[in-house]
C-alpha cells in the first residue's frame, strides 16, 4: 500500500484527469469530481456491496444517454475514495494508473455504459 497525504492525492487525481484522452473528457459538463476517504455505508448500499467488496469509485448522477433534454441544476458526481485506492497500489505510479482507470470508468458511466459495455472496452 502506498500513501500519500491529501494535497497529493488531489495532484495525482488532477494528472489523471489530464491523462485522459478524447473528445469525451473535454466533453463533460457540470460534474464534480470529488474524493473522499472511504464511501459511506449508504454509498455501499446504493452500490450493493457486500462486506468483504471495496468501491473505488462512484458516479452519481443521470447519465447521458437517459436524460432525454432533462436539464439539471445540482451537477453529477464522480467520486474516488482514496483509501481503497491507496490499498490497491504499492508505488505512486501505480496510484496514479488506479485513479486514472478509476475516473475513466465512472466517467463512462456518466455516458450511460454499464459494466458489461465498460469491461468489453477495456
Amino acid at each position: 500500500m502506498v500513501a500519500v497525504d491529501d494535497a497529493t492525492f488531489q495532484e495525482l487525481v488532477n494528472q489523471a484527469l489530464e491523462a485522459l484522452p478524447g473528445e469525451h473528457i473535454r466533453n463533460i459538463s457540470n460534474v464534480a469530481i470529488l474524493y473522499e476517504q472511504e464511501p459511506t455505508p449508504l454509498q455501499r448500499q446504493k452500490a450493493n456491496l457486500r462486506p468483504n467488496q471495496t468501491l473505488l469509485g462512484l458516479y452519481e448522477g443521470v447519465p447521458i444517454s437517459q436524460r432525454q433534454g432533462m436539464v439539471r441544476t445540482l451537477p453529477d458526481t464522480i467520486t474516488l475514495f482514496k483509501l481503497p485506492l491507496q490499498q490497491r497500489a504499492q508505488t505512486i505510479p501505480e496510484l496514479r494508473e488506479e485513479i486514472k482507470h478509476t475516473l475513466w470508468h465512472e466517467i463512462a458511466h456518466y455516458y450511460g455504459l454499464n459494466h458489461d459495455q465498460i469491461h468489453n472496452l477495456e
